[in-house]
């Protein structure tokens, strides 16, 4: 009846080309990119979560092929070429992303989102994902590559950094309780994330 093909494309800093779908016959087009907004960060793991960072309870709908709920956590990774997202547990070793917000088009989401998932039809955004990196404090992520990695402390990487706090109610990394620390701020959503390199 029929059959379907389907390719899914990431790209960081810029857009890919979609993959074909074909269904019994007629042709048409699907494909999802991840794209990192400038300014990007990353830590998290830890065995005992703490209170996520704030979203801004957007659902505004849009249609993406995974099912997954703002707050709920996603695996994005594969390559730049060759993207591929999945559901997962927050604070887990696989979990890098949480979403925070669902939009039709990737450009309704916040500015100082870490990280979008976008999927198309015919090179029409069908619906986002707006993602942060899965913050935990205690955790850490290495920063190295296209997406963030969540890493064991005790052994870190190229870019690695651990979350010390998250801050709500600012969006000043000036509030951090350490002036060596350095932050991630988050204007629209008003909290900042506090982080160490390792």
């Amino acid at each position: 009846m029929a059959s379907s093909n389907r390719s899914v494309r990431a790209l960081v800093l810029a857009l890919s080309s979609c993959a074909a779908l074909i269904l019994g016959g007629c042709a048409s087009e699907v494909s999802g990119t991840a794209v990192a907004i400038s300014g990007a960060t990353i830590p998290a793991t830890t065995t005992t979560p703490p209170a996520a960072p704030p979203t801004n309870d957007i659902d505004d709908g849009g249609s993406v092929d995974i099912d997954v709920e703002i707050g709920e956590c996603v695996t994005l990774g594969g390559t730049v070429d060759e993207a591929a997202i999945a559901n997962a547990t927050c604070g887990s070793p696989q979990s890098n992303y949480v979403v925070f917000a669902k939009t039709p088009t990737s450009a309704e989401c916040p500015e100082d989102a870490d990280q979008y998932y976008y999927e198309t039809y015919f090179d029409i955004e069908q619906g986002a994902l707006c993602l942060d990196i899965d913050w935990q404090v205690g955790g850490c992520m290495d920063l190295v590559g296209e997406f963030a990695q969540r890493i064991d402390c005790a052994t870190p990487g190229a870019d690695t950094r651990r979350v010390v706090t998250i801050l709500e109610g600012t969006s000043s990394v000036d509030d951090c309780p350490d002036p060596a620390l350095y932050g991630f701020e988050k204007d629209s959503r008003n909290f900042v994330v506090c982080v160490e390199r390792l």
